[in-house]
């Protein structure tokens, strides 16, 4: 059973939407309708978790393949948050436009933020959302980041930046914040490999006794094999927790929520 959010409850959903393409393997072959109609859907399970934050991978801002809207100001309209950041990693114009990265939507003030995109592609490139909500009055840090899907070298050397944007980040901010980050998004590889996603665990434990969620339900259940890519990362600052991937097929990923208490 959810718990309804109270004041000092913090309840974050991270999702990978797919570009609103639902199963389709392919971007382009959806048609508009279709993923205003997934999005819509999408937008109704949002509502239905009632986060405090959301963050969103692979969102589009007026791309071709995608429909050519803004799919975060779509979000927002039918979710009714008040606050959304778009942290957008790649940019074509032209004939075929290409505007799609990360995203958050608050019900939080978003009292700072800042996009890291990890190279310069202008097609396929990843990258992290950094973000300090105002928290009933305490600053919150968030980090929304979405690795490379097939090499490992490429991941660890992302999270690298990741890690060294968070140290002088916490040498400058470290005073102002309520916890230290929390940390979600599409690792896009799971926790027991030698992978990303177990360099950045281990990073954080340097900080703390962080906590990492889902342990096992797979979040990536189509196509096969069945993977947990998607996660946050918890502070120990973060208690009573309570995590739950939600079983839909609006895409290949399935939302990841979780729910803490900040102490």
């Amino acid at each position: 059973m959810l718990v309804t959010s109270v004041m000092q409850r913090l309840r974050i959903v991270t999702y990978n939407i797919a570009h609103g393409r639902g199963l389709q393997p392919i971007q382009g072959l959806t048609s508009r309708r279709r993923i205003r109609s997934i999005l819509l859907r999408m937008a109704k399970l949002i509502e239905k978790l009632n986060p405090d934050v959301v963050a969103l991978q692979e969102i589009d801002q007026n791309s071709t393949w995608a429909g050519n809207f803004d799919q975060l100001e779509f979000l927002r309209e039918f979710t009714g948050f008040p606050y959304a950041v778009f942290g957008i990693n790649n940019r074509r114009t032209g004939l075929l436009k290409l505007n799609y990265g990360n995203a958050f939507l608050s019900r939080h003030p978003i009292a700072e933020w800042e996009n890291i995109t990890f190279g310069q592609k202008r097609m396929g490139e990843k990258g992290f959302l950094f973000a300090e909500l105002d928290v009933h009055g305490k600053r919150v840090p968030l980090v929304n980041m979405h690795l490379h899907y097939r090499s490992r070298a490429h991941r660890i050397k992302q999270v690298d930046q990741v890690m060294a944007y968070l140290n002088k980040k916490r040498a400058l901010r470290h005073a102002h914040w309520a916890v230290p980050p929390i940390v979600c998004g599409d690792m896009n590889n799971p926790s027991h490999t030698a992978d990303a996603t177990a360099s950045l665990f281990k990073y954080f434990s340097l900080h703390g006794n962080y906590s990492l969620h889902p342990q096992k339900a797979r979040t990536f259940p189509s196509p096969m094999p069945r993977r947990m890519l998607d996660f946050v990362f918890l502070p120990p600052e973060c208690v009573e927790v309570y995590c739950l991937v939600v079983r839909t097929m609006l895409s290949d990923h399935r939302p990841v929520m979780v729910e803490c208490r900040i102490s």
